[in-house]
């Protein structure tokens, strides 16, 4: 999984990005600090995992990692080279989901790029550019199908159908995955990468001190949760300030100055459980001597593609999958126990794996 950070200039992007990747991304008082993107590489927290390297006693236990992109900040103009505005676009589309950082705090040592913090602004300018910049896009698709339809083949009527819905969307100021397609055109749509067909999570940067105070207490983030409803993106709420001071702690640290701050989880960790369900992953475990690992999977994946992420053989060779579920072989203590009672289940070609499942692949070559 690929999440890309983006925000206007001063919003918190790269303090967060610091935070959660631990990587020292360039956090200054003026815009543009950002200006190539940077990369992290964060391991999915997963207890599931480190209960079985308890059990198993493996040479190594494996998370799941997800990779953030602090992509540079834009302006007004963006689609049409302002700012870093060609630079930006072309780093948005190589990621799997959007991480749009609003800010949702006031401080005066902090200039905001347009003179005042108001969210739900800054979340329209951001998504207007991108907008723009799709609109372009479908426009020039649209052109050419037109064109090639005159040649008769059937599947251009389709592509400058899917372009004239999706340029009416946009020019309602409407991002490209709330366009009513058809499964064809939609399939169709896909193949041209559109930014605002990108899953979007919001996430509202909020003061130190508002952490505790219920979100839809603070004006500006209810505020952003009523714009995302409308847009069917995803939110979290974050103080990006927070996430910092939890990163510099020692591991052991880290859960004390969470319950003293008396939140029940940071903020990187709903910040991955936001994109797991938005872009519709599940993981399933493997266990053995040598190491226990969670994979990352999309729901509705079959046993031989799941093995498949392990090693191509595994996939093309693929012979049936033994399951039990994570929580089953919690409950029993060991797999042999489980194995015993009849809790181990042969699985063959067509079974959609399962968030948790705890399988081992049988397969020949």
């Amino acid at each position: 999984m690929k999440l890309g950070i983006v925000g206007l200039p001063n919003v918190g992007k790269s303090t967060l990005f610091n935070a959660i990747t631990n990587a020292g991304a360039q956090a200054a008082n003026y815009p543009f600090c950002t200006i190539e993107p940077n990369v992290g590489v964060v391991s999915v927290p997963d207890s599931r995992v480190d209960w079985l390297a308890q059990l198993y006693h493996p040479r190594k236990a494996v998370h799941a990692t997800v990779e953030f992109v602090d992509i540079a900040g834009l302006v007004r103009g963006a689609s049409h080279g302002e700012g870093l505005g060609n630079r930006f676009l072309s780093h948005i589309r190589e990621v799997d989901a959007i991480v749009h950082v609003v800010r949702c705090f006031e401080d005066g040592n902090v200039v905001h790029v347009d003179g005042a913090v108001n969210p739900v602004r800054d979340m329209e300018t951001v998504t207007l550019e991108l907008i723009l910049a799709d609109m372009e896009a479908v426009q020039k698709r649209g052109e050419k199908a037109r064109k090639m339809f005159k040649t008769g083949e059937k599947k251009y009527e389709l592509e400058a159908e899917a372009a004239g819905k999706l340029l009416s969307t946009l020019e309602s100021e409407l991002p490209a995955r709330l366009c009513p397609l058809s499964p064809e055109q939609r399939e169709i749509a896909d193949g041209w990468f559109l930014l605002t067909d990108k899953p979007v999570i919001y996430a509202a940067n909020i003061a130190e001190n508002d952490i505790t105070t219920p979100p839809e207490q603070l004006p500006l983030v209810s505020a952003v949760l009523d714009k995302a409803g409308a847009e069917q993106a995803g939110t979290i709420v974050i103080s990006a300030q927070i996430e910092q001071e939890i990163a510099s702690l020692p591991q052991e640290e880290k859960q004390l100055f969470l319950d003293e701050m008396g939140i029940r989880r940071s903020g990187l960790d709903n910040l991955i459980q936001a994109g797991y369900r938005l872009l519709g992953l599940i993981s399933f475990l493997t266990v053995g001597d040598d190491e226990c690992r969670a994979w990352t999977i999309r729901m509705g994946t079959r046993a031989p593609q799941a093995a498949g992420k392990i090693h191509t053989d595994f996939e093309r060779g693929f012979i049936r999958a033994e399951v039990v579920p994570f929580e089953t072989l919690k409950r029993h203590g060991t797999m042999a126990q489980c194995r015993e009672k009849g809790l181990v289940r042969s699985e063959g070609k067509d079974y959609v794996m399962q968030d948790g499942d705890v399988t081992l692949f049988r397969f020949n070559v």
